[in-house]
């Protein structure tokens, strides 16, 4: 559990980071780095450890690069939509809700009482923590992009899990974020890469690539070989709630009466997890 809280909390300082990138990185092209340089890292080390040669299904290897490459592009083109804040809560407040029911479906993970509680207090925290700043009123692209994406990230990680008994967890976030950086990387001539070559945006896509994706995912796919599916996504939850936090810190944003019940409920949520982890 404490894995994937960590993890969730890399995932959240990518709002952040997105903020402070120049002003000429398309969502697109931000997305298409990221998971180019985190796939890379990522690869790089599996072959290091000796791990990736070994026998991959291919239909959720497929699943899973294709996830994380779908998954990418609606976020951030969804978030340049509805707003980060916003963005964030419907891709992240989803993808539980989905990734219960795949899990279910695809894996035998049959949703427990305590996870649906759970559930249910933090997305309804993440849900204050965007009301004071956008809203929940969208256009149906801004709203449909950012539930793809929350699909896209349950398929992740469905498709992961289904692909770690056996396998090294570092090699798995390799072929699954490897293969999504191939199908994106002929997004790179298509796309302004200008940003680049200002310092800023360097560090920006460093900061994306080896900390919000390839430390962030070795974490999560650690974390996914002993816990449920529909409790990993619950946990990263905490992602909109450290995006709330620097958003204030770094941004100079500051969090409403409202956005502070939210932040409580989230909490609240995964505490209920956290007792039923120790429980078991």
């Amino acid at each position: 559990m404490f894995m994937v809280l960590c993890a969730a909390v890399m995932w959240g300082t990518t709002g952040t980071a997105r903020a402070l990138a120049p002003a000429s990185a398309a969502p697109i092209s931000v997305g298409a780095v990221r998971i180019i340089i985190g796939g890379a890292i990522l690869v790089v080390i599996a072959l290091v450890r000796g791990t990736l040669r070994t026998r991959w299904p291919l239909l959720p290897t497929l699943i899973a690069a294709g996830a994380v490459a779908i998954y990418q592009l609606a976020f951030f083109e969804g978030v340049a939509r509805a707003g980060v804040a916003a963005g964030t809560i419907v891709t992240i407040g989803s993808s539980p809700v989905f990734a219960g029911l795949i899990a279910w479906a695809a894996l035998g993970e049959r949703p427990q009482a305590r996870w649906i509680v759970a559930t249910a207090l933090a997305i309804c925290g993440v849900t204050l923590l965007a009301l004071p700043r956008e809203g929940l009123l969208f256009e149906p692209l801004a709203l449909a992009l950012p539930l793809v994406s929350g699909m896209g990230y349950a398929v992740y990680a469905t498709a992961t899990k289904s692909l770690l008994p056996g396998r090294d967890n570092v090699a798995v976030a390799a072929v699954a974020f490897g293969g999504g950086a191939l199908l994106l990387t002929p997004l790179l001539f298509f796309t302004d890469l200008s940003w680049l070559a200002d310092p800023r945006g360097v560090a920006v896509a460093l900061e994306l690539g080896v900390v919000a994706t390839a430390i962030a995912y070795i974490l999560f796919t650690a974390a996914l070989t002993t816990l449920p599916v529909s409790h990993g996504a619950t946990l990263s939850l905490a992602e909109p709630l450290t995006a709330s936090l620097l958003g204030v810190l770094v941004l100079g944003e500051r969090l409403a009466p409202v956005q502070l019940l939210g932040a409580v409920l989230v909490l609240l949520g995964l505490l209920v997890l956290a007792l039923a982890a120790d429980r078991s």
